[in-house]
């Protein structure tokens, strides 16, 4: 009888051993098992449990499914963070049910530039973080956000300025949107809206003005320069004349040359026919051209024309006269490169 008793404990002794050796793997051995070192998993703001591990399996980021439901019950791991989280490999379930209980998102760096409207950037957006494009240009559009930054449909594009912002994947279009009026509001510190109020210009006048120098020279050396004509212009009250605003209007973006038929076309954006700046920028231009806006160059330069000598810069003139001979000159040589649109 003792013999059987002793055979009985050494079974439930064994059986005891091999499943807390079971559990303990299961805890804390490798499960995470992927071909690189890292690995980035998005998980999107409605996934449950089982959507979590669909994508963990699809992935192949665990191994074994059963032990991580397991140890996912046993460290009570039953709501779903939503995010971007690097997963390393190696890890074993313990690890990996920490990060994603914790929460511990792996931030994204938010970039957008090279926009031509809001629409554009919401886009942009989009595909940088979770919400989808519509939600974020609702936002970006609703009638409380034109009333809280005072800016109108035609300028809400100079709320938002071009850099790299560290933002979570699954951030809200509305926290989103609260941190660029922030980022806003730093940029216009008080000496870039002191430098505005010198040129008796709005910090969205300004934006719109960099935006025609943006879209008028790559070289940033060129930019203040530039700045500098369209100022002059606009102290004079001489109609600015810009092509990139006539491309604007005509929305044929792809257009290389401007004609008779495109600086005819009636549109507030056409500065060919509409004295000031159009209503609203034409493009998102880069901080060195808000910038160049800000620092204009002083000169007494009232026209500029593309430079046949120097390709991508531009000639200046004080005199229509000297500029009507640089624009002659430009005209042959696009004839000449069979350019007509």
């Amino acid at each position: 009888m003792r013999r059987f008793i002793l055979i009985a404990l050494l079974l439930v002794l064994l059986i005891g051993a091999l499943v807390g050796y079971k559990l303990y793997a299961s805890i804390f051995s490798q499960n995470v098992q992927i071909e690189n070192e890292k690995a980035l998993v998005y998980i999107p703001s409605d996934s449950d449990f089982d959507t979590l591990l669909d994508t963990l399996v699809d992935r192949k980021i665990i191994s074994d499914t059963s032990s991580f439901r397991l140890v996912s019950r046993l460290m009570k791991f039953d709501r779903i963070r939503s995010g971007k989280y690097t997963i390393q490999n190696g890890w074993s379930n313990k690890e990996l049910i920490s990060v994603l209980r914790s929460g511990n998102q792996t931030p994204v760096r938010l970039t957008y530039n090279n926009v031509r409207t809001v629409e554009d950037l919401a886009g942009a957006i989009s595909h940088q973080i979770e919400a989808d494009s519509l939600s974020i240009l609702q936002w970006f559009t609703d009638q409380e956000t034109l009333e809280k930054t005072g800016l109108t449909p035609e300028t809400i594009l100079t709320l938002f300025i071009p850099n790299t912002y560290e933002v979570f994947w699954n951030i809200k279009p509305d926290k989103l949107l609260k941190r660029l009026i922030k980022e806003h509001s730093d940029f216009w510190d008080e000496k870039r809206k002191s430098s505005a109020a010198d040129l008796n210009m709005t910090p969205a006048e300004i934006y719109t003005l960099a935006s025609i120098v943006q879209k008028e020279t790559n070289y940033k050396t060129e930019k203040p320069t530039i700045a500098g004509v369209y100022l002059n212009r606009l102290k004079r009250g001489i109609l600015l004349q810009a092509d990139p605003t006539v491309v604007f209007a005509t929305g044929q973006f792809d257009l290389r040359r401007v004609l008779n038929k495109h600086i005819e076309l009636d549109s507030p954006y056409n500065t060919y026919m509409y004295e000031g700046l159009p209503p609203g920028p034409i493009y998102m231009p880069d901080i060195s051209s808000i910038d160049a806006v800000l620092s204009p160059q002083n000169h007494n330069y009232l026209y500029f024309c593309a430079s046949i000598d120097e390709p991508g810069k531009h000639k200046f003139a004080k005199t229509l006269i000297e500029h009507n001979k640089n624009a002659d000159q430009y005209r042959q040589w696009l004839n000449k490169q069979r350019i007509y649109r």
